[in-house]
C-alpha cells in the first residue's frame, strides 16, 4: 500500500486537496493522511514511512522548506512535493533546493496533474528504495564460500561444525548417543 502525507495549515485547503486526491486512487492502494500541524506531521513521519509528502510552502512556525528538510532527514526516500500559491519563485526555488523537492505544485491544482505527479513520485520512490537496497547489499559483509559451506553443513547436521576441546587444548568429538565415551 502506498502512503501519502498531506500537510497544509489551512484546513479548507487540506480538505480540498484530500477530496481531489481520494477519487484518483479508488483501488484502495493509496492511503492519504492529513495534518494541519507540521510538527504533528513530523511526529507521524517518525512512526510510519511515506512514499510521497505534500507540504504547503507558507505555514506559521515552520515553513514548507524547513518541514521538507526534516522529512528528508527522517525519510530520505520519501518523495517531497511543495504546494504554494506564492509567485515568488526565488523563495520557492530555495525550498526546492534545500529539501530536495521533487515537484512544485501551484495552487489551485488540477486533478489530472496531481495524479500524474503522484505516479511519477511513486516511480521515483520505488527507484530510490531499489537503489538503497542495492547499496545496502553491496555494503553488507561478504560471506566466504567456506562460511557458506559451514552453514550448509550445520543446517544438514546440527553440531557437526562445533569443535570441542579439553582443558589442555586437545580436540575431541562428542560421543554420539549410545556410544561409549573414550576420552581418557
Amino acid at each position: 500500500m502506498r502512503r501519502v502525507l498531506l500537510v497544509d495549515d489551512e484546513a479548507l485547503v487540506l480538505r480540498a486537496l484530500y477530496r481531489t486526491m481520494r477519487p484518483l486512487f479508488q483501488d484502495g492502494l493509496v492511503q492519504l493522511e492529513m495534518f494541519s500541524d507540521p510538527e504533528a506531521a513530523l511526529v507521524r513521519c517518525g512512526e510510519v514511512s511515506f512514499d510521497a509528502v505534500f507540504s504547503d510552502y507558507r505555514m506559521p512556525g515552520i515553513n514548507g522548506a524547513e518541514f521538507l528538510e526534516f522529512v528528508k532527514r527522517l525519510q530520505p526516500d520519501a518523495v517531497r512535493i511543495v504546494l504554494s500559491a506564492s509567485t515568488d519563485f526565488a523563495e520557492v526555488s530555495n525550498a526546492i533546493s534545500r529539501g530536495e523537492v521533487f515537484r512544485y505544485v501551484a495552487k489551485p491544482w488540477e486533478a489530472d496533474d496531481l495524479k500524474s505527479i503522484l505516479q511519477l513520485a511513486f516511480d521515483r520512490y520505488d527507484q530510490a528504495c531499489e537503489t538503497r537496497r542495492k547499496l545496502d547489499a553491496a555494503a553488507a559483509p561478504r560471506i566466504s564460500s567456506e562460511e557458506l559451506e559451514l552453514r550448509r553443513l550445520e543446517q544438514e547436521e546440527p553440531g557437526i561444525t562445533v569443535v570441542h576441546r579439553d582443558p589442555d587444548g586437545s580436540v575431541y568429538l562428542d560421543p554420539e548417543e549410545g556410544e561409549p565415551d573414550t576420552r581418557g
